[in-house]
């Protein structure tokens, strides 16, 4: 094979490594130190430096050498007027040209001390990047013009790499900054969301922390019905905001220490489709936040209001705050009776499942309280809402998973029957 020929073979070959080398690594300094080494290596260049240009500080910065002293490391500081020149001048410059040696003045002897014989600019959509510095050729030949045309090119590959990372961390900055964005209005939204919470349950002394714990209680059932974590966030802020419409009830009528009568009961029957009209110019992450707020009071057999919805075409989500709702209801204290035990609560679940509520959300949160009594999940989350001298779990576990297994083999007859 002529010389000339296993020239082209090596220089397309190192060409390819190069770009291989730039498309595949995330560390910049490494990719840049390896191209240099293929540079030098296929030219057998004896030493070379690759300087990136920091624009702020007008600085070459050194970034990769071979062969030259370890006390080569100070930045390389040139006039930004310099700059243009660099981008005009994309072929290999000689140390002695007139203009290298003003632009680089105090620095020249250093770098001629150092076998630094040409530099080639690296310029990339007539951008400086940055300059490649390159010694002598080990044979002592002079470069040859196809030996500078391959400086140039492989100069280029460094070049566009340099850029393309500098992009990419551009982007990952963005991205970032981004995040931090989303996140920091995400945590105002629900900072939000907890105030309107707060100032519904203020309104009633006697159910503070009510609509936090409805949005808890939702959060939890949801997420052991497989719901995503974006499913999860809105039906947590659904529950939060499930009673925002009792804003526009009287506060006798909230406050009632006894049952109250028919009238007022009405008036306290609006807050379902008021809370609807509060919520519905808002745009929620979770759409159906107005509607579950709406039909958190209708019941599966469709005696339920405000408008007497049944079964599935009660959004599931506002099944699982109405669950949620009357569960925190049963097992906090009200002005006119106490908690109720808990035995009693899991047999009112019992007696309304496919009723009141919906079975299969039953079944969810019967199973992720259960998980919780026999330590199956860190969080105890519940148990800390409820109180542990509330919960007797050799009592509870077992009507906790009679019921469990009763409503899935309801379901599944039911299910037997349809089909």
């Amino acid at each position: 094979m002529e010389p000339t020929v296993q020239k082209l073979i090596h220089t397309f070959s190192s060409l390819a490594d190069l770009g291989e080398q730039i498309a595949s690594s995330r560390d910049l300094n490494e990719m840049v130190r390896t191209s240099l080494h293929l540079l030098l290596g296929t030219l057998a260049i004896r030493r070379g430096a690759v300087l990136e240009w920091d624009s702020v500080g007008a600085n070459l910065n050194l970034s990769a050498h071979w062969g030259l002293d370890e006390d080569f490391r100070a930045p390389v500081k040139i006039a930004d007027r310099y700059r243009d020149f660099f981008i005009s001048e994309p072929n290999v410059i000689s140390l002695s040209d007139t203009r290298t040696r003003q632009i680089f003045a105090e620095r020249l002897e250093d770098l001629r001390r150092q076998g630094i014989e040409v530099m080639v600019p690296m310029v990339v959509r007539n951008d400086l990047h940055g300059l490649v510095l390159l010694g002598s050729k080990a044979s002592g030949e002079p470069f040859f013009s196809e030996d500078i045309e391959i400086i140039r090119a492989m100069v280029r590959h460094i070049g566009v790499g340099i850029h393309t990372h500098r992009l990419l961390a551009q982007l990952e900055q963005r991205a970032e900054e981004n995040r931090r964005i989303y996140e920091e209005l995400r945590a105002i939204y629900q900072d939000t969301i907890k105030a309107f919470a707060a100032a519904i349950d203020i309104k009633d002394k006697y159910t503070q922390g009510h609509s936090e714990r409805v949005g808890k209680y939702s959060e939890i059932i949801a997420r052991e019905m497989g719901w995503n974590e974006a499913e999860v966030e809105g039906i947590a802020i659904a529950g939060y905001l499930h009673d925002v419409g009792k804003l526009v009830v009287e506060r006798d009528i909230i406050n009632a220490p006894y049952p109250i009568d028919a009238k007022s009961s009405t008036e306290l029957n609006r807050h379902p489709a008021a809370g609807f009209e509060i919520l519905l110019p808002i745009h929620h992450p979770y759409a159906d936040i107005p509607l579950t707020a709406r039909h958190h009071h209708e019941r599966m057999d469709g005696f339920g209001y405000p408008d007497g919805l049944k079964g599935e075409q009660i959004p599931i989500g506002a099944r699982i705050v109405s669950l949620a709702d009357s569960f925190d209801a049963m097992t906090t204290d009200r002005p006119y009776r106490r908690r109720r035990s808990f035995p009693d609560v899991i047999e009112d679940l019992r007696r309304n499942a496919g009723k009141q509520f919906d079975g299969n959300v039953v079944v969810a949160f019967c199973q992720a309280l259960l998980k919780e009594l026999e330590g199956e999940t860190k969080e105890r989350r519940m148990v800390k809402m409820l109180g542990k001298n509330y919960l007797d779990s050799e009592k509870i576990v077992p009507l906790l998973q009679q019921l469990i297994t009763d409503l899935k083999s309801q379901s599944e007859s039911a299910a037997a029957a349809r089909g």
